[in-house]
């Protein structure tokens, strides 16, 4: 809605008292019509090149899972468990909690088998992710240059070790927009013990318009808060007070010229449209019991399966990016406990939602990635039973599925300890733009101008993996 000349000059010459006394019926009632108005604001960019994905569902395992303990076997560590790791290999290198001079190599206590068609080798950790084997491109070659979780967090999903860049899944909306005009078009979901924090710039928008920044939903109550207007304000009065709110704003705006307004505007009148959509897209009770049963989701719960199912919602509702979080992956000890509790939290969502996709015809256009920030050392830490395993960012491994990547595929190889990257390296700048390139992007040329110069999400790095692509 804009003000025209006439408009701005009774603007500019009432009091404010005046002007909301006699315009609260006027500019408010005409908003009203406006917000109701389908894809008002939806208007998604033109990819560079036709697109496979037009969606992204990020599998995030905060904290780290062992590569070498889950999709990455390696029998040497079997056949040398407890001699010293070679000095040639871990010279001069730094480890985040392991202090001994020789810390001492440790073979996995799970073992491996091929799955499917393609052959996979994947750990008995997770035997429902081995049932949709080959639907997966499994890279066992990726590698990192930080050791530490937030920053190790932060380069994986913006490119940089720095606070202040915009996130993968802000690019995401940023360059296509959204298709649900109801929605945003980035969503962040978590669940998890709570054993490293997740920092709001890890979804942040950085320098891009703040309207593509993530939206995080809760897990318990109400998704988003306020999502209810107080008892004795109806739907149609709030959205006259969004209304006059956007009116007086767009005259704030026409006389400071600050894209910070415009922003303001957008994220109150999506405010007032998710009042009414998302109630019914959070609650999966509406799902089927069979739907329920095959991701292990039960409503009301805070649970990495219930996500799981949400993120389908919101896919097939059409938000661009939708990224989950799963806490708990930094097992420094108790490895033997701990990465089976969170692969069994894990598993059977993540094969449910392969299949769920897959079955609604919803996977071919849609990437989903599993991995986090880092791997595990092949080394113990600790001795004994309660050993567990120190930061490794030097080779680990990721996986993804549907959106344009090649199925029952595995990409790249790390040396027979699983220390280093070896084969067909894979750079977190190379996975980012792969993953634009899956999108219709061409990682070089999507950039923003800030501060006098282009930025892009890969910086002056990255090469796409045409290994990867169909």
């Amino acid at each position: 809605m804009n003000i025209d000349s006439a408009q701005s000059d009774f603007l500019a010459n009432q009091t404010r008292r005046a002007f909301l006394g006699r315009a609260a019926g006027g500019f408010g009632g005409m908003a009203l019509g406006c917000l109701l108005r389908e894809n008002l604001h939806a208007k998604p960019l033109k990819p560079h090149f036709a697109p496979r994905a037009k969606r992204v569902i990020s599998l995030f395992m905060s904290g780290g899972p062992s590569h070498v303990d889950t999709f990455d076997p390696k029998p040497l560590l079997t056949k040398l468990d407890g001699q010293p790791m070679p000095a040639d290999i871990i010279k001069n290198h730094e480890f985040a909690m392991i202090k001994t001079k020789e810390p001492q190599v440790k073979g996995s206590p799970w073992a491996f088998r091929p799955h499917g068609q393609s052959g996979t080798e994947i750990s008995e950790l997770f035997p429902h992710v081995a049932g949709v084997a080959d639907n997966l491109a499994v890279v066992r070659s990726l590698y990192s240059d930080t050791f530490n979780h937030d920053p190790a967090v932060t380069f994986m999903n913006t490119g940089n070790v720095r606070f202040g860049w915009p996130s993968l899944g802000a690019w995401a909306s940023y360059g296509l927009g959204t298709d649900n005009n109801d929605l945003p078009a980035y969503i962040v979901l978590a669940s998890g013990q709570n054993r490293q924090p997740l920092l709001d710039s890890y979804w942040g928008a950085g320098f891009l318009p703040p309207e593509h920044q993530g939206v995080s939903f809760r897990t318990q109550g109400d998704p988003v808060l306020y999502l209810r207007s107080p008892k004795d304000v109806s739907r149609e009065t709030r959205g006259e007070q969004i209304g006059l709110l956007g009116a007086l704003n767009r005259h704030h705006f026409d006389r400071m010229n600050d894209p910070e307004i415009l922003a303001r505007i957008k994220q109150y009148e999506l405010a007032f449209r998710m009042q009414a959509s998302v109630p019914e897209l959070a609650d999966i009770s509406r799902e089927p019991t069979g739907v329920h049963e095959a991701y292990g989701a039960e409503p009301g719960k805070v649970s990495f399966a219930n996500n799981c199912l949400l993120a389908r919602r919101l896919s097939e509702r059409g938000v661009r990016f939708v990224q989950l979080y799963e806490k708990g992956w930094d097992s420094h000890g108790e490895i033997s406990t701990q990465h089976p509790e969170r692969c069994r939290a894990v598993d059977r969502p993540i094969a449910a939602l392969i299949g769920d996709l897959k079955q609604r015809g919803l996977l071919n256009d849609t990437l989903v990635i599993w991995g986090g920030e880092f791997g595990r050392t092949p080394m113990a830490q600790g001795s004994g039973s309660g050993f567990g395993r120190d930061h490794h960012p030097h080779g680990f491994t990721v996986w993804m599925a549907g959106g344009g990547v090649k199925p029952g595929i595995v990409h790249g190889a790390t040396d027979e300890f699983g220390y280093f990257a070896e084969e067909d390296k894979m750079h977190v700048h190379d996975l980012n733009a792969t993953i634009l390139h899956c999108l219709g992007m061409n990682h070089e040329k999507f950039t923003f101008r800030h501060q006098g110069r282009d930025f892009r999400l890969t910086d002056v790095h990255g090469q796409v993996v045409e290994n990867l692509l169909v």
